[in-house]
């Protein structure tokens, strides 16, 4: 019977060292992950014209970026992590700004455009 208590407190401590190890690991790996989302939500939001239609933004996401990359190296994983998310989240609204400004700019010339038509066919309308 010791025999077997000593086994199962030997297993019991096996799985809580793993279980440790397991969540000190998964820290390191959420935040390279989150790091590596943000970048490319900047990139994506630049390419949507993100530094045109919101510099704000743009300049916000790409500065907590490159904290989050120091972070990453000081090694500060939730700092890297929380920074990630803020670039990210900034990142995203740049890009939902450019979007909503080219579509703005659109609908506008479109409406320029109608307008334009039914002039011309008042006028050829008046002709007649």
């Amino acid at each position: 019977m010791n025999n077997k208590l000593k086994t199962g407190l030997l297993a019991a401590c096996s799985v809580s060292v793993l279980m440790v190890t397991a969540c000190a690991s998964s820290m390191k790996t959420p935040a390279t992950a989150e790091v590596a989302v943000s970048k490319e939500a900047v990139d994506n939001a630049a390419v949507a014209g993100g530094s045109e239609f919101a510099p704000a933004e743009m300049s916000s996401a790409r500065q907590k970026l490159a904290l989050a990359n120091k972070a990453m190296q000081d090694k500060d994983y939730k700092l890297a992590n929380d920074l990630a998310t803020q670039a990210q989240a900034d990142a995203k609204l740049a890009q939902a700004k450019a979007n909503s400004a080219k579509a703005e700019k659109a609908a506008n010339a479109l409406q320029d455009d109608i307008r334009v038509l039914r002039e011309e066919l008042q006028r050829a309308n008046s002709k007649q």
